[in-house]
């Protein structure tokens, strides 16, 4: 194996990635590292420099097909629990639940969660969300989402967000989310 030091200093200088269309991604001037054609490939393989279809441009179109993939069991006070089932819709290219979607209906219930304490006199503020993926749900696995207050104050709430599958109990994704909670401005 060579010794990474030996390599000249032009070889690690950055290249410019370019992609099939002839774009260029670095600065003028710059080199792209060996990597960059396997970087635009797994890119245009997953899709990233499709047009979006009208039919997901529409307003609120992200909102609606996350809450189609969630159905509500419990709400009670500083606690909700829904489940979903893992469809070839919000499945990342290695056939998992997607990060993206599992952060986004985790801030969706959390959201839910804390509302469930703090008044609708205060807006809700999102200041962290932190995510732990501990494990992967594949296709057609069946998930409780489950959301609990873990402390509501004056100024601030912060809510638990528990993935767990269904048959097994199993906890594959984790989640906490802090709020900021502030009066709602009357002019």
């Amino acid at each position: 194996m060579a010794n990474p030091s030996s390599a000249s200093p032009a070889s690690r200088e950055p290249q410019a990635l370019s992609s099939s269309d002839g774009a260029t991604t670095a600065r003028p001037g710059e080199r792209s590292t060996p990597y960059a054609s396997n970087v635009m490939r797994f890119l245009e393989s997953v899709g990233i420099s499709n047009p979006i279809p009208d039919n997901y441009s529409s307003e609120d179109f992200y909102s609606d097909f996350l809450c189609n993939h969630l159905k509500t069991d419990t709400v009670r006070r500083g606690h909700i629990t829904c489940f979903t089932t893992v469809k070839p819709s919000i499945l990342n290219s290695m056939g998992g639940l997607h990060g993206g979607v599992i952060a986004a209906i985790s801030e969706r219930v959390a959201i839910a969660t804390a509302r469930t304490v703090v008044g609708e006199d205060k807006e809700l503020f999102l200041g962290e969300l932190a995510m732990s993926y501990l494990s992967s749900a594949t296709i057609n696995a069946e998930l409780i989402v489950d959301g609990s207050v873990v402390r509501s104050g004056r100024n601030t709430t912060v809510v638990a967000v528990e993935f767990k599958m269904r048959k097994t109990g199993k906890l594959v994704y984790s989640s906490r989310a802090t709020f900021y909670n502030s009066p709602i401005a009357k002019l």
